[in-house]
């Protein structure tokens, strides 16, 4: 069931959330964004509220399967495609994961599924200079903290307008704005290879990390306060050292100071400039 503390505003979020995309896609002198749909819930949200935020005929979604990803994803992005009327490209990424992965045929599972995830972003980031729009994210807030991502690959983006919605929330939100019901129910997975669920990868399903993640982050509660909720002390451990050990994740690379004004430390943005 739901939890009651992880439920939100549906309406506010949305108007939240377009407002967003639209002010920072007009911030950067663009008008157009390029979205990469899978079929799971967190791209069909991107997608939706990039075509209520910029109209769908200034969005593009590529669909960008590998020789053994799912048909059904494919069936189902092109379901979001139809139903938010934006444009579409389908480019296989196959050719050139095989290419890197022939050097070392017996690579982990995990090597290779951090190739496909960086090929992908190469392949939006060449659409978003040829669309000329920029690259949404994907990544929602669960996923952010334990950096169940990779780095250049899905985590990728020029702006991420649900990267503060837990998993939980994201369902909420999609269901509103009318993301098929059969893509919002299924289990959630990147696709990486036959089988592979999100779930089972992670150990713990999200509706169960989210309501942690939700006392640890927004509630800021200590992790021995967590276990006196109710929650399993080996769990909430394990949580909390994947939050930590990711922390790399969410950081742009420290720049090492030698000067008085280094980027990112004491110049932030471009105030001299009067921008």
């Amino acid at each position: 069931m739901m939890t009651e503390m992880l439920s939100i505003n549906t309406d506010l979020a949305r108007r939240i959330l377009t407002g967003f995309i639209r002010s920072e896609v007009t911030r950067a002198g663009f008008s157009r964004a390029v979205v990469g749909v899978s079929g799971g819930v967190d791209s069909s949200l991107s997608c939706a509220l990039a075509a209520e935020a910029l109209g769908p005929e200034n969005v593009l979604a590529v669909r960008m399967p590998y020789k053994t990803s799912s048909p059904e994803s494919l069936e189902h992005a092109q379901m979001v495609i139809e139903r938010f009327g934006v444009h579409s490209a389908t480019i296989p990424i196959t050719e050139m994961v095989d290419a890197l992965v022939a050097y070392d045929p017996e690579m982990s599972r995990r090597r290779k599924g951090n190739i496909m995830a960086r090929a992908r972003m190469i392949v939006l980031y060449d659409q978003s200079e040829a669309f000329g729009g920029l690259v949404i994210g994907t990544g929602n807030k669960t996923e952010i903290l334990l950096g169940y991502t990779t780095l250049y690959g899905d985590s990728a983006c020029a702006l991420n307008p649900i990267g503060d919605l837990y998993k939980t929330q994201v369902r909420q939100l999609a269901r509103a704005m009318g993301v098929p019901e059969v893509i919002i129910q299924k289990p959630p997975s990147a696709d990486l290879w036959v089988g592979q669920t999100d779930e089972d990868e992670l150990g713990f399903t999200y509706e169960d990390v989210d309501r942690l993640l939700y006392l640890l982050v927004d509630q800021r509660y200590r992790p021995e306060e967590c276990v006196e909720a109710g929650f399993d002390e080996a769990f909430v451990r394990a949580v909390v050292e994947r939050v930590r050990r990711n922390q790399f994740k969410r950081m742009l690379p420290p720049i090492a100071k030698l000067s008085n004004r280094t980027v990112g430390y004491d110049f932030l943005y471009l105030r001299d400039w009067g921008t």
